[in-house]
């Protein structure tokens, strides 16, 4: 029950932090999105104390630990993988620009239009 009630805190402090930037046009940009980082920052905080934000938190973290594990490709095999696609794209748009030639060639052929 405190979770959503904390959500809903939170909810409405951003609302409210959308309302005051746009009600306070006329001061400059600056202190209105500082203000609204500030709001924003306060809300994050608030949503971190849930359960909801603590699960959200943990993905992240475990998100960047699967990120460091990852083992990268060296400039070479990145280099060697892109020609290799590009090369592949290139026979690939040959064959369909070869086949589109002999469909309309046959569909030419049946129907009579044409030379």
């Amino acid at each position: 029950m405190m979770d959503n009630l904390k959500l809903g805190v939170a909810v409405l402090l951003l609302l409210g932090g959308v309302v005051a930037f746009h009600y306070y046009e006329d001061q400059m940009i600056v202190l209105r999105v500082l203000g609204m980082l500030v709001v924003a920052s306060i809300a994050l905080g608030i949503i971190a104390q849930t359960a909801f934000g603590r699960n959200v938190i943990g993905f992240v973290s475990g998100a960047q630990n699967e990120v460091r594990r990852v083992v990268w490709p060296s400039r070479a095999e990145t280099i060697q993988t892109t020609l290799v696609v590009i090369v592949i794209v290139i026979i690939v748009g040959i064959f369909l620009w070869l086949l589109d030639m002999v469909l309309l060639w046959a569909v030419q052929l049946l129907t009579g239009q044409g030379n």
